[in-house]
């Protein structure tokens, strides 16, 4: 059962990246493209505050609580089990993480944050409008 909880929480930190990832070519195609749910305000403020969120804890050397909570629940008090994972799972974790020092992570993290910003202020959300009650 926590070896279930933990896979469902590796598939949410992988739809969270590939959201914080995707998002960014998704938004420079679109405003080409003139797709108008690129400037949605709340889709670009969810973007910015989850890749700002991921850049803040970075930069102040916090480990991802996806992660802890998953590798917790992996652990769940048997030795090693963090390495014991289905095959999705193997895989998932392949892709999100990397053997790296920790200034690697933190440089792009914080490049990807002000390329984020930077595309907020060139392909700017449109805000929402409220009508006036009667």
């Amino acid at each position: 059962m926590p070896d279930d909880l933990a896979d469902g929480i590796l598939v949410l930190h992988a739809l969270v990246v590939l959201f914080n990832v995707g998002a960014l070519p998704v938004i420079w195609v679109g405003h080409f493209r003139r797709w108008a749910f690129v400037r949605n305000f709340y889709f670009r403020v969810v973007h910015l505050l989850l890749i700002g969120v991921v850049a803040g804890e970075n930069l102040v050397g916090m480990i991802c609580p996806l992660t802890v909570w998953e590798d917790a629940l992996r652990s769940s008090g048997r030795i090693g089990a963090v390495q014991e994972k289905g095959f999705i799972a193997y895989w998932i974790h392949r892709l999100l993480f990397y053997e790296a020092p920790a200034w690697v992570f933190t440089v792009a993290y914080l490049l990807f944050f002000l390329l984020v910003v930077l595309t907020f202020y060139c392909v700017r959300p449109q805000l929402p409008t409220f009508s006036e009650r009667k």
